[in-house]
C-alpha cells in the first residue's frame, strides 16, 4: 500500500477462462490487502489468430501486446501473465515486478483413450502448439505424428475430445488452477520432458515508473519461484528464446543451492538433443541470471545454436507475419 491510502487498481488480462482465473486470483490477493481491483476483459492477436503455428504468426509475444499498451496508455495498471508466455526482454518502460509462488510445472498429457505416452499406438496424432514439446517428443517417440494445436486451454481439450487427436500435451498447472487435474493421464516428469522457461509461475508486469506499485506488489512475491524463474528465463534470453527455437530450462531451488538444467534441439528434430546442467548457491537475481547464462554457455558449447549470436548477446526476435 502508499500511505494510508490502498491504490485503486486495473487488471489488463486476455478472456481466456485460464487467464481470468490468473487474474482474479491476483485480485483476491490485492483486495486482501485492502486494494480496489477491476479487471479490463482484452482480446488479443494471439487468441485471433488459430489456423497457424506461433511461431508462423509471431510468438507467443502476440498474446500480451495488447495488455501492454493498456499498460503504457494508463487503462489499466498492471497485467497479469503466465511466465512462460512472457518474451524474455519487455518493453521500454515496463518491468516485472513480482512472480508468485509457482504451480506445477511439468507437462501433462490428456488422452480420452490412453493411460500414457507408452500407450498410444504407433502413429498417434498427438497435438501442441510447442515446438519444445514437438521436438522433445519426437526424443521420446519418434514414431508419433506431432500436430499443431491452437486455441485457449477449453478450445485444444474440445478439440481433443472432437477425435481429432489421440493425446493432448498440456501444462500441469493450467490444468489444476481451473480445476481440471482429472483429465491428467500422466505427468512428465522433468528428466522426460523438460518444462519451458517460467512454466507454472505467474508474473505481474508494470510501468516501471510507478515505483508505488511496484511496493505495494512486493508482498506478493514468492522469492524462491523468482529466483529460479530468473534463472530459467537468463538461459532463454542467452541463447536467443522465442516461439522458433525449442529450447527447455528448468531449476530446483534446495536451500540456497540451485541446479538449473537445459535442453536444445533442432526445429526439425533431427539433431541430438543438447543438454547442459550446473548448480550455484543463489540469493539474488544477479546470481540466478548468472547461473542461467553459464547453463547457456553449456549449450553453445555442446553444439547448441539457438536464435541469438552468442550467450549474452541479445534474442532475435520471431520475424513478423
Amino acid at each position: 500500500m502508499s500511505g494510508t491510502h490502498p491504490i485503486p487498481l486495473v487488471i489488463a488480462t486476455r478472456e481466456s477462462r485460464l487467464a481470468l482465473w490468473q487474474a482474479r486470483h491476483v485480485q483476491a490477493l490485492l483486495q486482501a490487502r485492502g486494494h480496489g481491483v477491476q479487471l479490463l476483459g482484452m482480446t488479443t492477436r494471439g487468441d485471433q489468430i488459430l489456423d497457424r503455428s506461433l511461431a508462423k504468426v509471431g510468438g507467443k509475444g502476440l498474446f500480451i501486446k495488447e495488455l501492454e499498451a493498456a499498460l503504457v496508455q494508463g487503462r489499466a495498471q498492471i497485467a497479469v501473465h503466465s511466465l512462460k508466455d512472457l518474451p524474455m526482454d519487455l518493453p521500454a518502460g515496463l518491468s516485472l515486478a513480482c512472480v508468485l509462488e509457482r504451480e506445477d510445472p511439468r507437462d501433462a498429457l490428456v488422452s480420452a483413450r490412453y493411460a500414457g505416452l507408452d500407450a498410444l499406438p504407433r502413429g498417434a496424432r498427438v497435438g501442441t502448439s510447442s515446438l519444445r514439446r514437438q521436438v522433445l517428443l519426437q526424443a521420446l517417440r519418434p514414431d508419433l505424428r506431432i500436430e499443431v494445436l491452437r486455441g485457449n486451454l477449453d478450445t485444444r481439450l474440445r478439440k481433443l475430445d472432437e477425435g481429432r487427436y489421440d493425446a493432448i500435451v498440456l501444462a500441469a498447472a493450467g490444468l489444476k488452477r481451473l480445476g481440471l487435474e482429472a483429465r491428467i493421464c500422466a505427468l512428465f516428469e522433468p528428466a522426460a520432458m523438460l518444462p519451458a522457461a517460467g512454466q507454472g509461475a505467474l508474473g505481474i508486469e508494470v510501468r516501471s515508473d510507478r515505483a508505488d506499485l511496484i511496493a505495494a506488489l512486493a508482498p506478493l512475491a514468492h522469492q524462491p519461484t523468482w529466483l529460479t524463474v530468473a534463472a530459467e528465463r537468463a538461459v532463454s534470453r542467452a541463447m536467443g528464446g522465442s516461439c522458433s527455437t525449442p529450447l527447455a530450462a528448468h531449476g530446483v531451488l534446495t536451500g540456497a543451492v540451485l541446479r538449473l538444467d537445459a535442453v536444445w534441439g533442432e526445429p526439425d528434430g533431427r539433431a541430438p538433443l543438447v543438454r547442459a546442467q550446473s548448480s550455484a548457491p543463489v540469493a539474488t537475481l544477479a546470481q540466478a541470471e548468472a547461473l542461467g547464462s553459464a547453463v547457456a554457455r553449456r549449450l553453445h558449447a555442446g553444439g547448441a545454436r539457438g536464435n541469438g549470436p552468442a550467450p549474452d548477446g541479445a534474442p532475435t526476435p520471431c520475424p513478423p507475419g
